[in-house]
C-alpha cells in the first residue's frame, strides 16, 4: 500500500495523534522513508506496514502511557548502521579489453565469497575512488568497482569514440561475465543511477537489489536546468564564470558551446572549458562547500575526462530511444527490491526526478535527505546509503 507524501510528513510531525502518549523515546529518523513495505528501521510510529500500525494504535488504546513508553521498541524498530565502513584496500585489481579501442579498470574488495555488489559512478567521466568501497559491509559484500569507458583509470583517457550509455551496458555484462558472477546488487548515484536504471532494464534477471541516489534520468527539463541557467538563480555567483566562457553570441546553448571547446584542435581550449565545466559541478554538488571537490576542477587530467563525456553524453541524450526512456520502461524492474536516496536540496539532480521516479515506481522504498544536497559524501545521504545496503543485506541474508 502506497502511503501519501503528506501522510507521510504530518505522521513525522504529528505525535498529538497519540494524545496520551509521548513518542519522544523513538529512535529520531534523519530522512523521509516512503515505501510499500516500509522496514522497521524507518522508526516513525506512522511510518510502517498498515498491519504495524494496527498494532501500534492497539497498544497506545489499550495501555497506559507508562506501559507504552516501557516497551522494548529496540527489537520491534532495530537500528541500522549508518557510519561508513573502515577504508580497504582491493584484494584483485585488473584491466578488461571490452573493445578493439577500450580497454576499463576493474578491482574487487571486501570478502571475495560474499555478495557480489558492483559500484556505477558518477559523471560520466567521474571514475572511481577509494573511498567508494566503504558503503559497503567488507565481511558480507563482494565489492567491485570499475571505471567505465575514458574515465579514470580506463584507457584511452577521455575517449568519445565508441562511448555510449549501450557500450557501457555491454561492459558490465562482460565484466559480470570475466568475473563468473551469475548475478549481483547493483548501485549508482547520480549519472552512476542512470546506468543503473539502464542496466536493470537491459538485464533484470542479473540483478538482485537496486540502490540508487541522486536520480538523473537524463531529460532535457533536466539538462537545461542545470546547463542553461535554471541553477543559475541559486548559485549566480558560480554561474558567471561558467557562462563568461562562451561569448554572448554563442549563449543560445551552453551545453553546445561547450562541446565546441571540448572537442576543439587546440588541447588548451578543450582545458580551459573542461576546467570550467567541472568547476561549475564541483561547486553545486555539495549543500555546503567542499574545498576538496571543488579543487578536482583544477586537476586537468580529471577535468578533461569528466567534462568531454559528460557533455558528449548530454548533447547525445543520453543515447536514448526518447526523452523519457527511463520512466517508460521502470515496469520491467518493478519486482527488484529497490531503495531510493535523495537529498532534498540537490541542485545538480533536483528532487523533481527522484519524485517523478517514485511516483512511476511506487513499489520502490524513496528516502530524502532532509539536510543534504547532492554529493555522496555528504554526511545524512552517506549515512543512508550505508543504511540502504543494510536493509538490502538484511534481505539477502533471510533469503539465503
Amino acid at each position: 500500500m502506497k502511503l501519501p507524501m503528506k501522510v507521510a510528513a504530518a505522521a513525522i510531525g504529528t505525535p498529538s495523534l497519540f494524545p496520551c502518549c509521548n513518542f519522544a523515546h523513538l529512535p529520531a529518523s534523519t530522512s523521509l522513508s516512503l515505501s510499500p513495505r516500509l522496514p522497521a528501521s524507518i522508526f516513525s510510529p506512522l511510518l510502517i506496514p498498515i498491519s504495524g500500525r494496527k498494532k501500534l494504535f492497539l497498544r497506545a488504546e489499550n495501555l497506559d502511557c507508562e506501559s507504552v513508553e516501557q516497551m522494548d521498541l529496540k527489537k520491534e524498530f532495530p537500528e541500522l548502521k549508518k557510519d561508513l565502513y573502515p577504508s580497504i584496500e582491493p584484494y584483485c585489481t585488473g584491466f578488461l579489453k571490452v573493445s578493439d579501442l577500450h580497454t576499463i579498470y576493474w578491482e574487487q574488495s571486501g570478502n571475495p565469497n560474499g555478495r557480489p555488489v558492483v559500484f556505477f559512478h558518477g559523471g560520466p567521466g567521474g571514475g572511481t575512488s577509494p573511498n567508494n568501497r566503504r558503503f559497503f559491509d567488507p565481511v558480507f559484500y563482494r565489492i567491485i568497482l570499475f571505471d567505465q569507458r575514458g574515465a579514470g583509470k580506463s584507457r584511452p583517457h577521455a575517449c568519445l569514440e565508441e562511448n555510449t550509455t549501450w557500450d557501457l551496458v555491454g561492459d558490465i555484462e562482460k565484466l559480470r561475465e570475466h568475473l563468473k558472477i551469475p548475478e549481483w546488487q547493483v548501485f549508482g548515484g547520480s549519472w552512476g543511477s542512470t546506468l543503473a536504471l539502464a542496466y536493470s532494464i537491459s538485464h533484470p534477471d542479473k540483478v538482485t537489489g537496486i540502490i540508487l541516489r541522486g536520480i538523473f534520468l537524463l531529460r532535457k527539463k533536466e539538462i537545461d536546468w542545470f546547463y542553461e541557467g535554471g541553477a543559475a538563480a541559486i548559485y549566480p555567483d558560480v554561474w558567471e564564470p561558467f557562462r563568461d566562457l562562451i561569448p554572448e553570441e554563442g549563449r543560445k546553448c551552453f551545453v553546445k558551446a561547450y562541446h565546441k571547446r571540448l572537442n576543439s584542435d587546440t588541447l588548451e581550449t578543450q582545458y580551459a572549458a573542461a576546467r570550467a565545466w567541472t568547476k561549475w559541478e564541483m561547486m553545486t554538488s555539495h549543500l555546503l562547500p567542499n574545498e576538496e571537490n571543488i579543487k578536482r576542477g583544477d586537476d586537468d587530467d580529471f577535468s578533461l575526462a569528466f567534462a568531454r563525456i559528460e557533455n558528449h553524453y548530454f548533447i547525445n541524450k543520453g543515447f536514448f530511444s526518447s526523452d523519457s526512456f527511463l520512466l517508460d520502461n521502470v515496469e520491467k524492474i518493478k519486482h527488484i527490491k529497490t531503495i531510493i536516496v535523495q537529498g532534498r536540496y540537490d541542485v545538480c539532480c533536483p528532487m523533481m526526478s527522484a519524485w517523478d521516479l517514485h511516483k512511476a515506481w511506487p513499489e520502490a522504498e524513496f528516502i530524502v535527505v532532509p539536510g543534504a544536497g547532492h554529493s555522496a559524501n555528504e554526511p545524512g545521504i552517506a549515512a543512508e546509503l550505508v543504511a540502504a545496503n543494510e536493509k538490502l543485506k538484511n534481505v539477502l541474508e533471510e533469503v539465503s
